[in-house]
């Protein structure tokens, strides 16, 4: 197959507006976009990052091959749009996640007719390392929750509801969009419970503790009726126009009460689901418990945990048995 060399296919990240991929393709994307919002129901962040990986490798397709139809995608084409981004540094864990945006997207142009050999599962990367998540520990956790106690106990609206943010997220571990996405009807007080809609549009039910129902009860009692601005809002969290709270908010409130904490490391939402996550299976939870509550799809996911439980034993016994 011949190829063409362009300055485009020199840069560093490879990526063609996708306005500008030709007719074919564009409509390929469009439809592979569809399927997977409609069909697999993924969240827009996620379709979001799948397309944008599809449109930098059909970008490299239009820069690399004579003729710029989807038929001629083939191996070569694909380790070839990997290879120049590895050659501009690009992360290892990028390259695997962008790997398996091809192959979702060669399978399913194989299933539509696209293609006449799905080229995907010859496409491989190095194994991403999966590194230790930062964790605090359960007293740094807690002195976040009672730095945050202190700043709503003046009854401001927006500090009354960053505590309940706070506490309810750690005592969940739900992730952010999770969180941002509850209505004041999905909560049962009564049972202490929260109806969660997680990935893929499953839906489960998380417990939480009394120290997090109080904090919504001040929250919904003395802060939200002063931020809502239509009686027919149902968001749980409110921003200070009165809208949904924005997951980007979220992140600034768990930053800055984490920050006041002396020695904490630097986490945002996602550190304190996987501190949650920590302290339950360091308390005596099973993973399949853990799992539930997490909303992961496999265990293997919630077994990454048990590696941060095991190098916080480590440290232990190195810092205070005499033979360590």
């Amino acid at each position: 197959m011949a190829h063409k060399g362009s300055a485009e296919s020199r840069r560093p990240d490879f990526r063609v507006a996708r306005s500008k991929l030709p007719e074919s393709l564009g409509a390929a994307v469009d439809a592979f976009e569809r399927h997977l919002a409609a069909e697999r129901g993924l969240s827009a962040h996620t379709v979001r990052g799948y397309v944008g990986d599809v449109v930098s490798m059909l970008g490299h397709l239009v820069d690399s091959a004579d003729d710029a139809v989807l038929a001629v995608l083939d191996i070569s084409i694909l380790r070839e749009w990997l290879s120049a981004q590895h050659a501009h540094g690009v992360s290892r864990a990028t390259l695997a996640r962008r790997a398996a945006s091809a192959r979702t997207f060669t399978g399913w142009a194989f299933r539509a007719g696209l293609l006449s050999i799905d080229p995907g599962p010859r496409l491989a990367v190095p194994s991403k390392q999966r590194k230790l998540p930062a964790v605090l520990r359960a007293d740094q956790a807690g002195a976040a929750m009672r730095a945050s106690a202190m700043g709503a106990e003046q009854g401001d609206p927006v500090a009354l509801r960053d505590h309940a943010v706070l506490e309810l997220l750690y005592a969940t571990g739900v992730r952010v969009a999770e969180l941002c996405g509850l209505d004041v009807d999905d909560v049962d007080r009564e049972h202490r419970l929260i109806r969660v809609i997680g990935k893929g549009d499953k839906e489960r039910v998380v417990p939480f503790g009394l120290p997090a129902d109080q904090s919504i009860s001040r929250w919904l009692s003395a802060g939200r009726s002063k931020l809502v601005r239509e009686s027919s809002d149902a968001a749980l969290f409110l921003g200070v126009r009165g809208g949904r709270l924005d997951p980007r908010a979220v992140r600034r409130v768990v930053h800055d009460a984490v920050g006041a904490v002396s020695g904490a490391p630097g986490v945002g939402p996602h550190g304190l689901r996987h501190s949650a996550a920590t302290h339950l299976l360091e308390g005596g939870a099973d993973l399949r418990s853990v799992q539930e509550l997490l909303g992961h799809a496999t265990l293997a996911t919630t077994q990454l945990y048990t590696h941060v439980t095991v190098e916080r034993l480590k440290a232990i016994h190195d810092r205070t048995h005499p033979r360590s």
